[in-house]
């Protein structure tokens, strides 16, 4: 798990409301779309966005790209090639590909990027 995600997983937004990790939870256990715990995890109730979570809603209860969160899960490499992998299957939509290969020339040896780039070929 990325240290972003770990982060804000377990820290309360405001007193009486869901941390990112609860949304995500009571997401999985509906199985449906909710756009209060979308909201969460997007960051606009009240809390940072997060990665993590983005990325494993748009696998584990939308099942699918959720363009809405891409902006935010491009913001971790982790999260970035889980969702290319485990999501879109393939490669990433040209600006989260784009922020990839910006990466990869500013840190060639991580881990995450070398990943990416071997699934993708």
């Amino acid at each position: 798990m990325t240290p972003e995600a770990y982060r804000w997983m377990r820290e309360p937004l405001v007193s009486n409301k869901m941390t990112p990790l609860e949304a995500y939870r009571k997401a999985v256990e509906s199985d449906n779309r909710s756009s209060l715990f979308e909201d969460i995890i997007l960051g606009n109730a009240g809390c940072p966005p997060n990665s993590f979570f983005a990325y494993l809603y748009s696998k584990n209860v939308i099942k699918d790209r959720w363009i809405e969160a891409e902006d935010i899960i491009m913001k971790d490499l982790d999260s970035s090639y889980r969702y290319a992998k485990y999501v879109i299957k393939g490669k990433l939509p040209n600006k989260m590909h784009n922020t990839m290969l910006f990466c990869a020339m500013e840190d060639p040896s991580n881990d995450y990027l070398k990943r990416y780039f071997e699934f993708i070929q």
